[in-house]
């Protein structure tokens, strides 16, 4: 990801805008298209924001810039001001040498493959910038001031009015990230007793041994501090992990078992249906469908559940990794959003954490994530698809087997789940080494 790379993408996005083929909404005559770009606390977020806007200026479309701000914030953003797109420069989760580009259309959304596979087109174009404005056609620049007051009465506005968080000690882990001054206002302005952890981003410190991916320190300071939860975000909060008040980690899985449970008593999951992708827990299929509800998988990424639960009015869906979407206030998947409905649980039900999310039984996992050289198809890797043949056939109906490469990272990535806690362990190593031994 450089300067160049970003300029390109800049012009190519704002070409798409000028068709009015992202937008989202209809285009009425007049209309001066805006493209909106905020970002995370990296180091080199300064220099791809400057380029981005380079390129949608030099294409004659405005920016409007809101600074840090997690990646759902600038969605919300995008959509509250009648933008036409969005764009994100982040590597959420990822180290800080890491960056990248998200993209979301004028309604929030972000884009379906087809759409991005036109933008990348447009990118390799040779004669994009000959397309370019000039002179008067040129684009402009304008600075949103008031970007995360903004978002921060949005979030407070997704929890119930009747309910505050009087009482409750909460510690919060920002992961040195986007999310640094949003989250702990929000939880402070509703009433918590807020312990801040990893809100001093430096551009080179986020993710680094906090947040989500991390939740050690969190666990700690939740026991010191006596506190009722723990909440960790990632380093642009669309994702979210907790830890409950006796110091155990509460991933995505439970926390969307927990919050559909709720949902369902009141007739307010959509068709009692909750969408998950294929590395969920199947303790948490048996959960729901024990509640009188079922569940419906997609392929790994929250836009894929998003897409799912646009298809099937669907309102709630999310990932293990803490991805949670709750499709009635949200366009994306959000940390904090998700943070405060268990939150809203907790408070109307005056019940522990842990006492509400340990009730679906959690199946043995094992998930092994190890570097690669190259993403050969694992069909092409005799010894290694047969390994995973000969696991697959002796887990038989009561576990399974996935393997997918990372679509950030030159990784790969196996999970094992079954009954036997040994037995997948050893399943998941040998798999691992097989494919290790075929990709390096």
């Amino acid at each position: 990801m450089t300067p160049e790379m970003a300029l390109q993408v800049g012009r190519a996005l704002a070409e798409l805008v000028k068709d009015g083929r992202i937008m989202g909404f209809a285009r009425k005559p007049g209309h001066r298209p805006r493209i909106v770009i905020g970002k995370d606390t990296r180091l080199s977020g300064y220099m791809l924001e400057s380029a981005l806007q380079s390129g949608i200026i030099a294409q004659g479309v405005d920016v409007l810039l809101v600074g840090p701000l997690p990646t759902p914030g600038i969605a919300f953003i995008c959509k509250s001001m009648r933008a036409d797109a969005a764009v994100v420069v982040s590597a959420s989760h990822n180290a800080f040498e890491d960056n990248g580009i998200k993209i979301f259309a004028g309604d929030g959304f972000k884009l379906p493959d087809a759409v991005e596979e036109t933008l990348e087109d447009l990118v390799k174009d040779p004669e994009l910038a000959a397309r370019g404005a000039t002179h008067k056609a040129l684009g402009k620049a304008f600075r949103v001031d008031d970007a995360v007051g903004r978002y921060v009465v949005f979030l407070k506005a997704t929890f119930p009015d009747e309910l505050s968080l009087d009482g409750l000690k909460i510690v919060v882990d920002c992961a040195h990230g986007a999310a640094y001054r949003v989250a702990p206002e929000v939880f402070r302005e509703l009433g918590a007793d807020v312990t801040e952890l990893a809100v001093e981003p430096n551009g080179i410190n986020i993710n680094d041994n906090c947040g989500a991916l991390h939740p050690g320190g969190l666990q700690a300071a939740v026991k010191s501090h006596g506190a009722d939860i723990g909440i960790a975000l990632d380093g642009d909060a669309d994702r979210v992990i907790v830890v409950d008040e006796k110091g155990e980690v509460v991933d995505g899985d439970q926390i969307m078992a927990a919050c559909a449970r709720a949902l369902m008593q009141r007739g307010l999951l959509g068709h009692n249906t909750l969408v998950a992708t294929v590395m969920s827990n199947l303790g948490l299929d048996r959960y729901v469908k024990e509640l009188g509800g079922h569940v419906v998988r997609t392929q790994v990424g929250d836009r894929y559940v998003v897409e799912e639960m646009r298809r099937g009015g669907f309102t709630l869906g999310g990932e293990q990794s803490g991805h949670l979407i709750f499709l009635d206030h949200t366009t994306t998947g959000d940390g904090v959003v998700a943070a405060l409905a268990l939150l809203s649980l907790m408070v109307r039900e005056a019940k522990p954490l842990s006492q509400l999310t340990r009730a679906m039984e959690v199946l043995p996992q094992k998930l092994l994530s190890f570097p690669v050289k190259s993403r050969t198809p694992l069909e092409e890797m005799g010894e290694a698809l047969r390994v995973v043949t000969e696991v697959e056939k002796a887990l038989g109906d009561e576990g399974r087997v996935l393997f997918r490469y990372s679509g950030t990272e030159m990784k790969a990535r196996v999970l094992v789940e079954g009954l036997d806690a040994s037995r997948i362990d050893r399943y998941a190593q040998d798999i691992a080494a097989a494919i290790k031994a075929a990709v390096g």
